[in-house]
């Protein structure tokens, strides 16, 4: 019996976070070998703020769900690993293969409870006579598309002597895609402390990036961010945070009003400002959701194409 062989094969993260009309290079790549791991590394910005209190927190190297391909000598087991703190949904894609014959057919699409890992295919020689080689991708989306988010009230995400929305709900400038049409932008200096909207568990973090403008080719992916997981499944979006202003570790659980960033100027931006969205996923892609917000007993309206100068 020929063995099978795998060519390579390739993660794809495809929206961990997008904000403004998002452009096809705003994805990340990274390429896996063959036991799995991750050459795409950010680098960590010179610059990086050491006066400021309290430790600071750095997103894991590679990417969210780890491909592992095992050899169980008469097929190929493609398992999903998950390393993060909440569900992740993934979709397994034969791009080239001779020979080969995969069960479940693909594409494969599963969810990848917290911290765990599936077996998505088993590839098998479609004759066994003779040899063949496969190369396989896998696409990955934060959340679990079988969320129905309940309705909440969401505190103001920071103190509130004064509350100035720079872009609300469906805002031109950068709020509408999907992703983003029920965003609001909170104009605030930079350095601002940022508390939790809601309680929840931290699924992601970034603070490694320290640029901002507006090509969004070059920063449209690039703002530095908090993900918080919600007990119904939603996730709040906390957005253009300070580079190495993250205050929170993945997998943290935090409490409403906790402080867990700090407000910066990154990414795709012409201001220093806090993004805030509540996303589901919604079947690989991430949409944004209507929320209700509160600062004290007050309750917040936000306007539509409420984008006086825009971020």
């Amino acid at each position: 019996m020929r063995r099978l062989r795998a060519r390579r094969w390739l993660l794809l993260v495809l929206a961990g976070l997008a904000l403004g009309a998002s452009p096809a290079g705003a994805s990340r790549f990274w390429r896996g070998d063959q036991g799995g791991a991750g050459h795409y590394r950010e680098v960590p910005p010179a610059d990086a703020a050491a006066n400021e209190a309290g430790p600071r927190y750095r997103g894991e190297d590679g990417p969210p769900v780890q491909l592992r391909l095992v050899d169980r000598g008469s097929h190929h087991e493609v398992r999903a690993g998950n390393r993060l703190p909440g569900p992740v949904e993934v979709v397994l894609r034969l791009r080239e293969g001779e020979n080969v014959t995969s069960a479940p057919a693909m594409p494969v699409r599963t969810v990848v409870p917290a911290h765990a890992e599936a077996v998505v295919a088993r590839l098998y020689a479609s004759d066994p006579r003779h040899g063949g080689s496969f190369d396989v991708v896998l696409e990955q989306m934060p959340g679990d598309p079988r969320a129905r988010p309940l309705d909440y009230e969401y505190r103001l995400p920071f103190e509130h002597p004064r509350v100035r929305v720079d872009q609300g709900f469906g805002g031109s400038f950068s709020h509408a895609d999907a992703q983003n049409r029920y965003a609001v932008d909170f104009a605030m200096p930079e350095g601002t402390p940022v508390l939790a909207a809601r309680e929840g568990v931290v699924m992601q973090v970034e603070s490694d990036h320290a640029g901002t403008g507006l090509d969004l080719g070059r920063y449209g992916g690039r703002a530095n961010y908090v993900r918080i997981l919600h007990a119904d499944g939603s996730m709040a979006l906390y957005a253009h945070l300070k580079a190495d202003g993250v205050l929170v570790r993945v997998g943290q659980r935090v409490r409403q009003g906790q402080r867990i960033a700090l407000s910066g100027n990154t990414g795709f931006s012409t201001a220093p400002h806090l993004h805030f969205a509540v996303q589901v996923n919604r079947g690989m892609r991430l949409e944004s959701v209507p929320f209700r917000m509160f600062a004290g007993p007050s309750e917040l309206r936000f306007a539509r194409d409420a984008d006086s100068d825009g971020h």
